[in-house]
């Protein structure tokens, strides 16, 4: 679960209805910033730390509302869909315009780039301070982000990073899912309407994989790409019909009326958590879960996750964003969301080494006591993180490429 690249600070107008649907058109019409997904990345990191939070001290299976926040990890849904819409769009852009394909090193060095300088600090902080025993390669594989491949890959302090080997994952196969998508018709509109068909089955078919290895009770394929793919593709679903609205090849339909009202739709995803939090999407706690539930949890998610970021991304017809969306796209949304990877890498280490500071006994309650410094610790890290590791390391790779 990472931070999506920063798209260029550019917002076009919406373009007219009436494009011929096999017309190139100019990529000037399409919007590439989309500042209220930076404040989304930041409330789906949060909603991991205060998931973490209520497991190690025993609140979501002890207090009424601990339902609600063990389905908090839903954040995890808000990252991916997020990572399908930015990372997919450059790809959905040139089959549109007739512009040339994105370059997949590029692409690939500077998601290596982003995301292996805080894992490899993540691992290594967590090596020194936490190691008992564990063996090296462990520590090894989640470096490598191939820990989900084997059994037993728990170490304490990185049990979230299961979310970024998927994530890895995605990030490799996205140029050939990409590659298979564009070639499928020969002008836009028929590319939008077949990938549009194809991104829905995807989403259906990750609860039918989760089903099934659970079902046959698989140690680790529960956590493998296509188990979550459906999320990512709810976010590459979401930039196909974006950027064709921004061009015109699909018409004004109730989605966009629906996009300028977010507070319904954000309510609405709040009551999608509060239904999952019911026995229907399985137990808060740690029983093994049935495979109708876990398919039911994980489709879900895919739905909390789209009502959460379509008004996000769907401009209001003077190109700018909702008023309740904007909010998340100003100042204080930008910064937590630049900062969100390192607050989702470094929040288990710190929260391991602010327990005893603070007399914390795992699941003995005491939730604000560990919470609040938890995010005291974490925030202030992972803004050190960003500014001296993580934007360094994105400029200087960013400098070597140009160069080469």
């Amino acid at each position: 679960m990472t931070a999506p690249a920063r798209e260029p600070a550019a917002v076009g107008a919406p373009g007219p209805a009436g494009r011929s649907a096999g017309s190139a058109a100019p990529t000037g019409l399409l919007r590439r910033r989309f500042g209220p997904l930076d404040g989304l990345r930041a409330v789906g990191a949060l909603m991991v730390v205060v998931t973490h939070v209520s497991a190690h001290t025993a609140t979501s299976f002890t207090e009424p509302f601990g339902g609600l926040l063990s389905r908090f990890d839903a954040g995890v849904a808000l990252f991916f869909v997020i990572s399908g819409f930015l990372l997919y769009r450059p790809y959905v852009a040139a089959r549109l315009t007739g512009g040339p394909s994105p370059d997949v090193r590029g692409y690939l060095w500077r998601r290596a780039l982003r995301i292996l300088p805080v894992l490899w600090l993540a691992v290594a902080g967590v090596w020194l301070l936490f190691d008992h025993g564990t063996p090296t390669s462990l520590y090894l594989r989640h470096a490598l982000l191939i820990h989900i491949y084997w059994p037993d890959n728990w170490v304490l302090g990185l049990t979230q990073m299961w979310s970024l080997a998927v994530e890895g994952a995605f990030y490799v196969a996205l140029p050939l899912l990409a590659w298979l998508l564009v070639r499928t018709a020969r002008d836009p509109l028929s590319f939008v309407r077949r990938s549009l068909v194809g991104l829905g089955l995807l989403v259906v078919l990750s609860p039918v994989w989760v089903y099934v290895t659970t079902a046959m009770e698989h140690a680790t394929a529960s956590q493998w790409l296509p188990s979550y793919l459906g999320w990512f593709a709810v976010g590459m679903t979401l930039v196909t019909w974006q950027q064709a609205r921004c061009l015109g090849i699909l018409p004004s339909s109730r989605i966009d009326f629906l996009a300028r009202h977010p507070g319904t739709l954000w309510l609405c995803a709040l009551a999608v958590l509060v239904i999952a939090s019911t026995p229907v999407a399985g137990s808060r706690g740690l029983e093994a879960a049935v495979p109708g539930e876990a398919a039911f949890k994980n489709f879900a998610y895919a739905v909390f996750a789209l009502l959460m970021v379509l008004p996000c991304v769907a401009a209001l017809r003077d190109g700018q964003d909702a008023p309740a969306a904007r909010v998340l796209g100003g100042r204080v949304g930008r910064w937590l969301g630049d900062i969100s990877y390192g607050i989702f890498a470094y929040h288990l280490l710190i929260l391991e080494l602010v327990g005893p500071v603070v007399g914390h006994v795992n699941f003995t309650g005491g939730f604000w006591r560990l919470l609040l410094p938890t995010l005291l610790v974490t925030i202030p890290v992972a803004a050190l993180s960003y500014r001296l590791i993580e934007r360094p390391v994105m400029e200087w790779g960013r400098t070597v490429y140009d160069r080469r």
